[in-house]
């Protein structure tokens, strides 16, 4: 069972990676069958997901895009809020945000700057 839902869980994210549209599509299929026919309840639950997302999860390939990098903001945020212990208020915040999630490098005292 353990080799089948690795073996699952690799050949989806294979078919994640597909340039093709048409070929993703026809890929995808074969996969929610074979889902849909595992005894495994964590790959039928993901079966019933990805079948209601589908035509998202296609548009996701065939667009190429990826939320991957707003969630890397997000976590960037909410580890700046943590690290913090709080703000005493918003506007330090806000300015903590823009400051770590901006390419701004701020070149600190006494410090040779490379390639120098």
């Amino acid at each position: 069972r353990l080799y089948r839902a690795y073996r699952m869980k690799e050949t989806l994210r294979l078919i994640l990676k597909i340039k093709d549209t048409d070929e993703a599509e026809a890929a995808l299929k074969r996969w929610l069958w074979w889902a849909s026919h595992s005894r495994i309840d964590a790959f039928k639950e993901l079966y019933l997901k990805i079948k209601r997302h589908r035509d998202h999860i296609l548009n996701a390939i065939r667009l190429g895009m990826s939320n991957a990098r707003i969630e890397a903001t997000n976590n960037k945020i909410k580890l700046i809020v943590r690290k913090a212990y709080g703000f005493r208020n918003i506007q330090n915040m806000l300015d903590m945000v823009y400051l770590v999630c901006s390419d701004l490098r701020i070149p600190l005292p006494n410090r040779k700057s490379r390639g120098a």
